[in-house]
């Protein structure tokens, strides 16, 4: 049996490791977070979503149970005293976290526009929409209705002006934060 044994010196450690995949090996060495020297090796929860998403691609059965590659992450973090990087795909904090006012809206429309997997399929509980200075309406009216706050469209569009406002002063807006804005113009 041929394997593969990656380091990610040049950020490309899941692309060989996928490449010699395609070319016959049968066994990717790889680590949880692409933990190892230097750079780091092959990211064992990249090569194994990638396999799994693209079968098309790569039609094998890597015989991991995905929703654990999450809490595995977590559970390495712990250990080691530092976690992925926040936008590290599959684990990281911002993997299914949308910010971009049109990136909210085409997640609020259609989830797959943005998510190629859901991500609870690796153990993450759910995708998250962070309200701040990009977020449109749409993100803003679906957090109000999932708070229970009812609006008209000129109160949403109030709101929005308030939102904006407070979003250009600070980074990621609290779900307090919108009910008092919400509270504000109600009162009005």
């Amino acid at each position: 049996m041929v394997s593969v044994h990656c380091h990610n010196d040049l950020g490309l450690a899941v692309a060989n490791s996928l490449a010699a995949v395609q070319a016959g090996a049968r066994q990717v060495e790889c680590t949880i977070n692409g933990i190892g020297e230097r750079a780091g090796n092959c990211a064992l929860e990249e090569v194994v979503m990638a396999i799994r998403t693209r079968q098309d691609r790569y039609p094998y059965d890597v015989g991991i149970v995905t929703e654990h590659l999450y809490p595995a992450s977590q559970l390495l973090t712990e250990l080691i005293t530092f976690g992925p990087q926040p936008n590290k795909p599959i684990v990281g904090r911002n993997a299914f976290a949308h910010e971009a006012g049109i990136h909210q809206d085409g997640f609020l429309k259609e989830r797959t526009t943005y998510e190629i997997m859901d991500p609870r399929d690796v153990g993450v509980p759910q995708s998250r929409l962070v309200l701040g200075k990009h977020s449109g309406r749409h993100a803003l009216r679906d957090r109000c209705e999932h708070l229970g706050l009812s609006l008209t469209r000129e109160q949403l569009d109030q709101l929005y002006d308030m939102f904006i406002t407070l979003a250009d002063r600070k980074k990621g807006i609290l779900d307090d934060e919108v009910i008092a804005l919400f509270r504000k113009v109600v009162d009005q």
